[in-house]
């Protein structure tokens, strides 16, 4: 059931307990999670046990075999973009119901091709901090999820 209006998109995650945690906050928020292959860990029961997601029976998720694939099934409405790459400022951002923020793995983050092709819809969680090149995937999706969750959540039923 897709209670706060908008859905996570992992593509290519390779930690399993980042995916746990990202789960678990999609339960939390009531929103479908979608993982895009290739996954750097196997869904099998005792995989999903091992990583603790004692609810997973209860995440909407959907697992699709290409990006092209999950822009089929899931149709989302628009696209939002997440990367240390990206120049606007996630606060900047004004989500909207139906909308799916795309998260990339943490080794490499995005497809290449991503950042040009999808440039206008970049946006950057702010670090001011001096030494971090970035923060943990289960972290950022978490920051940029409860701010999708507060906006949408603030517009007239």
């Amino acid at each position: 059931m897709q209670v706060a209006g908008f859905s996570i998109v992992l593509l290519r995650p390779e930690i399993p307990h980042n995916t746990g945690a990202i789960g678990r906050l999609c339960v939390g928020l009531g929103v479908p999670l979608h993982l895009v292959r290739p996954l750097g860990f196997h869904l099998d029961d005792k995989s999903i046990a091992r990583a603790g997601l004692d609810y997973w029976a209860h995440l909407d998720w959907h697992l699709h075999d290409s990006w092209d694939d999950y822009l089929a099934a899931a149709k989302p409405k628009r696209l939002h973009f997440l990367s240390t790459h990206g120049q606007k400022s996630l606060y900047d951002c004004r989500f909207e119901p139906g909308d799916a923020l795309v998260f990339g793995n943490e080794s490499s983050g995005l497809p290449k091709d991503f950042y040009d092709r999808y440039s206008e819809q970049l946006f950057r969680i702010p670090m001011p901090g001096e030494h971090a090149r970035s923060i943990n995937l289960a972290n950022a999706v978490s920051i940029a999820a409860y701010e999708c969750y507060r906006q949408l959540s603030s517009l007239p039923a």
